[in-house]
């Protein structure tokens, strides 16, 4: 079972985008944060650094309370264009995935690093 399951039971989740959306979202954090096009973690974090959000990241990656980060951030941080094609090959509104990535985002970094540690893979 890996950290991102948990977030298909998320009532937060299910209350934007229902049951089909909110078994669709880990999987669509799965490949901003794994194999897909983003690099890994360690890739998404530099993104962040870069874009100036390096005190969110910080928040999520130690063991204090996740400072959030918004929508129109993370599709920045991310490209419209990873934004829209993940959005399409997921059949979810742009605007909807924008911002349930940006909400669970920072748990899903916050889950894998573990004692203030991204993982060895990131």
């Amino acid at each position: 079972m890996g950290i991102l399951d948990s977030l298909e039971n998320s009532p937060e989740l299910k209350g934007m985008l229902g049951q089909l959306g909110a078994a669709v979202i880990p999987v669509v954090l799965g490949e901003v944060l794994g194999n897909g096009g983003q690099g890994g973690f360690s890739a998404i974090v530099a993104k962040l650094e870069q874009a100036g959000l390096g005190e969110q990241v910080k928040s999520w990656i130690g063991t204090g309370q996740n400072l959030p980060i918004t929508a129109e951030q993370l599709q920045q941080v991310l490209g419209s264009d990873t934004v829209k094609q993940l959005a399409a090959r997921f059949n979810i509104p742009v605007d909807q995935l924008s911002k349930v990535l940006a909400q669970q985002l920072p748990a899903a970094v916050d889950g894998a690093s573990p004692g203030g540690k991204l993982p060895h893979t990131a």
